[in-house]
């Protein structure tokens, strides 16, 4: 019988493995030599499917990333108020982060590695992403759903909140991702409502 890893490509297979050394070690910890002996294949071989571990950090990064404007894209275009968008928008976020949580633990820990032009294309979507939820955010304000607030410490204050909830699905009281969910968007637009 094929385990989960046997059916992994071998590509899939080092990603994977980077992911879950980057997660625990770190990025600067894990070299490439020690990540193809984790994966079981030889050290001149990773660079078949690999130019380098930055390029394993890139996809991971912009991966992640894509998810979440995509998980963001899917609300923008809904027929809703602000307050149900912005709820939505946190639904999705901490999908994401549920869906991969070894991934985007990285993605939040480790970006700073990156080496340029990536580490700046990284920054801007990071950018472009905040961006969007502070729009969210000022159309709320504007239409008296929330409170008149500075729309960056708002949108800092959130993304502080769901981007560290990937520490409680490792904590015994295990929380479902639609408890997560709920309990910090009823919580933080209870603070934003007018």
């Amino acid at each position: 019988m094929a385990t989960a890893k046997q059916t992994l490509t071998t590509k899939q297979n080092i990603r994977q493995t980077a992911q879950k050394l980057f997660r625990t070690r770190g990025y600067a910890a894990v070299g490439m030599r020690e990540l193809a002996k984790e994966v079981g294949i030889e050290a001149p071989s990773i660079y078949n499917h690999y130019k380098s571990k930055d390029d394993i950090l890139r996809e991971i990064c912009f991966d992640i990333s894509e998810q979440f404007f995509q998980a963001f894209n899917a609300i923008e275009g809904m027929d809703e108020k602000p307050t149900k968008k912005i709820k939505q928008a946190i639904k999705s976020h901490i999908h994401v982060i549920a869906s991969n949580i070894e991934a985007t633990e990285v993605f939040f820990n480790e970006w700073m590695f990156l080496e340029e032009p990536n580490l700046g294309k990284f920054k801007k979507l990071r950018y472009e992403y905040e961006m969007k939820f502070r729009d969210l955010i000022e159309r709320g304000i504007k239409r008296g759903d929330f409170k008149k607030m500075n729309t960056k410490l708002v949108a800092f204050t959130i993304f502080s909140s769901l981007n560290a909830t990937h520490d409680l699905y490792k904590s015994s009281e295990r929380l479902t991702e639609e408890e997560i969910a709920e309990d910090i968007s009823d919580l933080l637009l209870k603070g934003l409502k007018a």
